[in-house]
């Protein structure tokens, strides 16, 4: 059976480093880092009580894992402004930071060497929990300064309108 259906002759997985992500209707600039799409469903072990030697299992609550976002250093203020909805220095009584829009759906897509979208998932309801304006500084070194933003998020989904292009020659 062929992995690919519309492109036959292709025997190659898709490259991990063609992706964009967008939130609020664009695509952010710099994003050079997404963790895994990852979730686990918890196991429920139970046993009848007529059979005191054999467990069952049956599926629990599914969790889905923080996503980690990484780009680097610029004036664009993206990332710290979605940090701030969910936290701001002095914002005391009276000052409160408005919780209204701080979760976000995104759309992560991933491309294949011509630049053609072949997948796409939907996250859904993310706000940041962690934000890490600057890396450790160190000034004998000579790597880029990362920033990140750390996801929690209530799920996401593999995009089914998204499906195989054509290739080209």
């Amino acid at each position: 059976m062929a992995e690919f259906t519309v492109n036959p002759n292709r025997f190659d997985p898709y490259k991990k480093f063609k992706f964009r992500l967008k939130w609020d209707g664009r695509y952010i600039a710099g994003v050079s880092k997404v963790s895994e799409l990852k979730r686990t469903t918890e196991v429920v072990v139970h046993r009848e009580g007529g059979d005191p030697n054999t467990s069952r299992k049956s599926p629990g609550q599914t969790d889905f894992a923080p996503i980690r976002l990484e780009r680097g250093v610029t004036f664009d203020p993206a990332f710290e402004a979605w940090a701030n909805k969910v936290w701001q220095l002095h914002a005391g009584a009276g000052s409160e930071v408005a919780l209204a829009d701080f979760r976000k759906d995104l759309l992560l897509e991933l491309s294949n060497e011509a630049g053609q979208v072949v997948m796409a998932y939907k996250i859904y309801r993310a706000w940041v929990s962690e934000y890490q304006a600057l890396p450790e500084l160190d000034s004998t070194g000579n790597a880029i300064a990362i920033e990140s933003i750390v996801l929690q998020n209530e799920g996401w989904e593999r995009d089914p309108s998204v499906t195989e292009p054509v290739e080209p020659k």
